[in-house]
């Protein structure tokens, strides 16, 4: 490792919710740390001169003291503002230094990619083929279910016609002819699908355009083994480049090109992804590049609600402030609790350790096959565990890796017994085998699906708040482990998903039921009452609301409307539903 000349150095880190890790972090202070440090690091607070490899391990994840940082990024994480925002007298971190989103949108720097959103909603039914009746876990046969929709290829066909139409017909002549899109998958497999789908459809349809496709590894389906240069034509790392081209309009992606992605022509985004938090705003962000002939963004959303990407973006439009610091008890807690699993000792970490931090030359070169052998033990003693044991440790893993990457630069543990288990733990999750559920064949030879239907269901401008959006520091929570395995019939199974998913009431009907209960989600008064007081109180007040809504959609609905109005019994049991499912919404905190 070679030195830098100087002692002082300015650090600057672009996209830092992104770049910045324990792990980038580490490699860079050793660096800047290399022969140019050693007063400094005598004056540090509560550190001993030490030659140990794991304290200097421990030494080279936190801030140095000769150098200063400058992070910069549009979507401020939690951890971002406690690592490089300023401190407040009341231990609150905000930045040091604020150029808002509103402002940004409203001086003309980027885009607002909420002036037009729509939202589509797939309807279904399942059909059961077979007369017997076989009986399976309710949860897990419901996911499995309904991933088996979303890949079927009936599903997959109805979106991309709405999308490349949607493109062709309203979006191909934007930006002077240069506009591009962007279908964000749920998964690698959906992005394969999609792929072969688009391309399809293309052809037979005669559109000249092309489509890429983005996605990290090989995927295997049906036999075939996929990749993102196999299916393009040409190596992965020339696919932001290709894209450029005019000839390639529409681009398929899971998970890559999400976050960072800069590419000015993207006007349009068609989303089939359940879409949270953080990572809403970096992936909607995507189109916020402005361009010459760029004046607007779109949106054509399959699987999030408006008022679900409203909830995402509020807390970065303005000024964003941490309310406090992560408490760093929490890692000791959840090195107790690991430890209970039996999976390792002390020892095993020691041997682990002794060959991981060994700076001898003929170690190192054998370095990889004697960690393997160290780790081997471990990973032993975790495929003998209950499948609800491993679900637990291995989400407990992932959390100390994650909390002690992200404390290890906020503060320098004197504690070297955590460096090694998060080194250890690193190093065994990756070693750990993920048992991914499969639908089994004889459902999927069980079950057909019938009625599918992609209907529009709203088609707003997102309108954001002009307030301080508020985030709290991460408190680790109790592992959910597996939940209590439900059995019921395939057949009830399927029934529920039906009234849930299905044609209980028209096409029609569920239409303006959706429309109602997105205007009950933008009440404020009725979200306060609803809050402050009983159920049987805030009853009274969402029935008259409700009332006041059917009024307001006489004319438009006046079907629905009779039905409601002629129908005591149906109007109660709607009534019920609604509020029942409205109360869920609100999340934990209501009275009653």
């Amino acid at each position: 490792m070679r030195a830098i000349p100087g002692k002082h150095f300015a650090i600057i880190i672009d996209e830092a919710h992104s770049s910045q890790s324990g792990e980038s972090m580490r490699h860079l202070n050793r660096v800047l740390s290399a022969g140019s440090l050693e007063e400094a690091e005598k004056m540090e607070a509560g550190i001993e001169e030490d030659e140990d490899e794991v304290t200097k391990e421990v030494k080279a994840r936190g801030h140095l003291p000769n150098a200063s940082y400058f992070a910069f990024t549009a979507t401020p994480k939690k951890q971002t503002l406690e690592l490089f925002g300023a401190k407040n007298p009341d231990g609150t971190f905000e930045a040091f230094s604020l150029y808002s989103m509103r402002q940004a949108i409203e001086e003309g720097f980027i885009l607002d990619v909420l002036e037009n959103y729509v939202t589509y909603q797939t309807y279904w039914n399942l059909l059961k083929k077979i007369q017997d009746d076989p009986q399976y876990e309710t949860a897990k046969a419901k996911k499995l279910l309904m991933s088996f929709v979303d890949l079927h290829e009936h599903t997959i066909n109805k979106k991309i016609e709405i999308m490349v139409e949607h493109f062709a017909d309203q979006v191909q002549e934007k930006i002077k002819g240069h506009a591009k899109a962007m279908i964000v998958t749920r998964s690698r497999l959906h992005a394969v699908r999609y792929k072969l789908a688009v391309d399809a459809y293309l052809k037979a349809n005669g559109h000249k355009f092309k489509s890429l496709v983005a996605f990290s590894g090989t995927v295997k389906d049906k036999g075939i083994e996929y990749t993102e240069t196999g299916m393009n034509g040409f190596p992965e790392t020339k696919t932001a480049e290709t894209f450029k081209q005019d000839e390639y309009k529409i681009l398929i992606v899971a998970e890559k090109f999400q976050t960072g992605f800069d590419q000015p022509l993207l006007h349009t985004m068609y989303v089939d992804k359940r879409l949270n938090g953080l990572h809403a705003v970096q992936t909607l962000s995507r189109l916020n590049r402005t361009h010459p002939d760029k004046t607007e963004t779109f949106v054509l959303d399959f699987a999030n609600e408006a008022v679900d990407i409203e909830k995402a973006f509020q807390p970065y439009y303005e000024r964003t402030v941490l309310s406090g610091a992560t408490d760093p008890n929490q890692l000791y807690d959840l090195e107790t609790q690991l430890a209970q699993f039996g999976f390792y000792d002390k020892d095993q970490i020691e041997r682990f350790a002794k060959i991981y931090y060994d700076t001898d030359e003929k170690i190192q070169k054998n370095k990889h096959p004697l960690l393997h052998n160290a780790l081997s033990a471990s990973v032993e003693a975790f495929m003998h565990a209950e499948k609800e044991q491993k679900v637990i440790f291995r989400e407990l893993a992932d959390k100390f890796t994650r909390l002690y990457g992200f404390l290890s630069q906020v503060m320098t543990f004197i504690d070297t017994d955590l460096e090694k288990l998060y080194t250890f733990l690193r190093l065994l999750r990756r070693r750990l085998p993920i048992e991914r559920e499969k639908l089994p064949y004889e459902i999927q030879q069980a079950i057909d699906l019938e009625n599918l239907t992609v209907k529009l269901t709203g088609k707003t401008k997102i309108k954001l708040k002009h307030k301080t959006g508020e985030l709290d520091p991460d408190v680790i929570s109790q592992p959910g482990g597996l939940p209590p395995a439900e059995i019921e019939a395939l057949s009830e199974i399927i029934k529920e998903l039906n009234e849930r998913f299905g044609t209980e009431f028209t096409e029609e009907d569920r239409m303006v039921i959706h429309q109602i209960e997105q205007k009950l989600a933008q009440d404020e008064r009725l979200n306060q009452t609803i809050r402050v007081n009983t159920p049987e109180n805030a009853m009274l007040t969402f029935k008259q609301v409700l009332q006041d809504m059917l009024h307001d959609m006489l004319e438009t609905n006046f079907k629905f409307y009779q039905n409601m109005d002629n129908n005591p019994d149906f109007a109660e049991r709607l009534t019920k539903l609604l509020f029942e499912r409205y109360r869920k919404t609100l999340g934990d905190g209501l009275i009653g």
